[in-house]
Parts: C-alpha cells; sequence; structure tokens
C-alpha cells in the first residue's frame, strides 16, 4: 500500500543505469543534491574497445545496491525517509535499463513510495540546475554524448521542442571513432581531445558539415571519414589530424547554436552531455555568446557524464508535480523522444 507523502520536503533518490555507468543521486526539497555517487564500467569494456550490453547490464546488477547504500550513509538519509525513487526509463541499453528499473520498482514497492520513470536526456538537459548559478527558462540546450546530438527548444521543464539532432553519427561517437582510427585507447573522446593539444590548427582543414546549407541537422559520419582519409595520407600526423577534427566539430555545433538562438529568439544556451566537458567546445561556444550577447551554462565537469544526480534532479521536479508510475509496473522505453515527455 501507497503511503502518503508530504511536498514540504521530498527526498529523491535517483537511479541512472541506461549504458555504461551506475549513478546514484539523492535530491531534496530542503538541501537539493546531498549525495551522488558513480561507479563507471571504462576499464571493464576498455579491451572491447566499446561497451558490451551484457556485460554493462551485470555491473550494474553488482554495483547499484551498494552505492545506494552509501549514498544513503553519506547523506545521513534513512531508507524509511525516501519519499519518492527515480530511474533511467530510456533511452539507453535495454538491459542496463532494465537493472536500474527493477531496483527502483521493487524498493519503491516495498517502502510504499512512488517511483518513476526519467527520460535519460532531460536529466542531461536539466543538469545544469544542479549548480548555484541556474539558467532560467526559455532556452535552447545543445545536448551532445556519444549517443546524441540534439538542439533543442526548452519552454519549461518537459516542454520540448527538437529543432536539430544527428542524420547518422552523434558527435561523441565521432570523437571515439576517429580516435579509434588513430590507434588511441578508450574511451577515445578524452584520447583525441588530450591529442588534439598537440596539434596545429592550422595544418588541416576539415569540413563543416551541412553548415553550408540551412537547417539545424547534424552528420558527422563523413566527418570522421574524412579523418580517416586524412590519416592514410599522412600516418605520422596524429596530434595534426586530431586537432582538425576538434576544431571542425566543435565549430559545426558553434555554427548551430547560433542558427538556433537567432531562430528562436532566446538569449541563453544550456550545454550538457559527456562532450560538453571538451574545452576547446566550451571556449568556442563562450566566444560565440560573448559576441552575440547569449549565456552560457554547462552542468559541472563531474555532471556531464552520465550520473544519477541529475536522474534525482529531473524526478523531483516531476514528484512535485504529482507525476508517478501507478502499478509499479518494471517498464522501459529504450527509444523514447523528449517531445513526447508532459510537461511539469
Amino acid at each position: 500500500m501507497r503511503r502518503s507523502v508530504a511536498k514540504t520536503n521530498l527526498i529523491t533518490l535517483g537511479i541512472e543505469s541506461s549504458c555504461d555507468e551506475t549513478g546514484i543521486g539523492i535530491y531534496t526539497s530542503k538541501d537539493g543534491l546531498i549525495s551522488h555517487k558513480l561507479f563507471s564500467q571504462v576499464k571493464l569494456h576498455e579491451e572491447y574497445g566499446g561497451v558490451v550490453p551484457e556485460l554493462a547490464s551485470r555491473d550494474h546488477i553488482q554495483k547499484a545496491i551498494p552505492l545506494i547504500k552509501d549514498a544513503l550513509k553519506e547523506s545521513g538519509v534513512e531508507l524509511a525517509q525516501l519519499t519518492g525513487i527515480a530511474y533511467t526509463a530510456g533511452p539507453g541499453l535495454s538491459g542496463a535499463l532494465l537493472v536500474g528499473s527493477s531496483i527502483a520498482q521493487s524498493l519503491a514497492w516495498g517502502l510504499g513510495i512512488p517511483a518513476l520513470g526519467v527520460h535519460h536526456m532531460e536529466g542531461h538537459l536539466l543538469a545544469p540546475l544542479l549548480e548555484s548559478k541556474k539558467p532560467d527558462f526559455p532556452f535552447v540546450a545543445l545536448l551532445v554524448s556519444g549517443g546524441h546530438t540534439l538542439l533543442v527548444e526548452v519552454t519549461r521543464i518537459g516542454q520540448y521542442k527538437i529543432l536539430g539532432e544527428s542524420l547518422d553519427d552523434a558527435v561523441g561517437e565521432g570523437f571515439d571513432k576517429t580516435a579509434k582510427i588513430l590507434g588511441l585507447g578508450y574511451p577515445g573522446g578524452p584520447a583525441l581531445a588530450q591529442l588534439a593539444k598537440k596539434g596545429d590548427k592550422d595544418r588541416f582543414t576539415f569540413p563543416r558539415p551541412m553548415t553550408d546549407r540551412p537547417g539545424l541537422d547534424f552528420s558527422f559520419s563523413g566527418l570522421k571519414t574524412y579523418a580517416r582519409n586524412t590519416f592514410i595520407d599522412f600516418p605520422n600526423e596524429k596530434e595534426n589530424i586530431a586537432k582538425a577534427f576538434e576544431v571542425a566539430a566543435t565549430e559545426t555545433l558553434t555554427i548551430k547554436c547560433k542558427r538556433a538562438l537567432k531562430q528562436t529568439g532566446f538569449k541563453t544556451l544550456v550545454v550538457s552531455g559527456g562532450v560538453s566537458a571538451n574545452l576547446s567546445l566550451r571556449e568556442s561556444l563562450d566566444q560565440m555568446g560573448e559576441e552575440n550577447d547569449v549565456s552560457v551554462f554547462y552542468p559541472a565537469l563531474n555532471f556531464c557524464t552520465d550520473n544519477g544526480a541529475m536522474i534525482a534532479l529531473a524526478g523531483h521536479y516531476r514528484f512535485l508535480a504529482g507525476q508517478s508510475n501507478e502499478n509499479y509496473e518494471i517498464s522501459i522505453k529504450p527509444r523514447w523522444s523528449l517531445e513526447e515527455l508532459l510537461p511539469v
């Protein structure tokens, strides 16, 4: 039987298990984020050069409960004090999502509190709200990760209009694949960015995909191919190729953001997702913001990648609005558009 919960101080547990990171967060109405724990599976998948879904699922099973216990201990919150549990319901790897959903729904049922499946990309989109300096609505959001590249018009929480998206590889996927071409380590994005620091930005000029035509969609598959062909011709210039790729990718994203801001008339840009940690991208977007009187917001570096804090936050806002799963059904949505969400 579900117990009644007062909304004066909601305490939300968030569980993130969509891919290769197990994240736990606890967010309260009174004190905001009071604990977050994260375990990355990078070492587990490193020898395979990419995420192995079955291994990811098994590791979530092993790590989630201990991390929940650690977060509760750190925060000083008793299990019985939780008022709601939010979990990533999608998009993501089916097996990995099922682990988080099963734990969340079972725990919520046992405690008699509501559970709620949260959209992974909404978590990223709202992550900058964890910071002391928060963006005001409305804004344009650039969501950039290994699996997604999205430009979103955000009017309020839950009211989203997709302005543009990648037609093939996401930008993070482009970074990873280019890094693999160059023989760099896994994960490739950070390794390529590190190598690019040694490169000469004037040595090669790569194309800025789809910036020579109207629209806000992206395409990074051809940019990766251009890098591969350049590497075949110049195998001893990895640093310069890495730099050329990074510059082309960041400038492409910046051009599209500028277009989206002009199209919407908004003066605030929110940038989130794993690739938002790239310092060259931040420099490019900050410069664009200064030149166009636009305020640019990012999450802290430790909240750019997948984490439980953003899921706790997103779930918290929806619990405040009275949303929850009614019957503790273990449900996931591996493919799920932001535009399907209900406004808060």
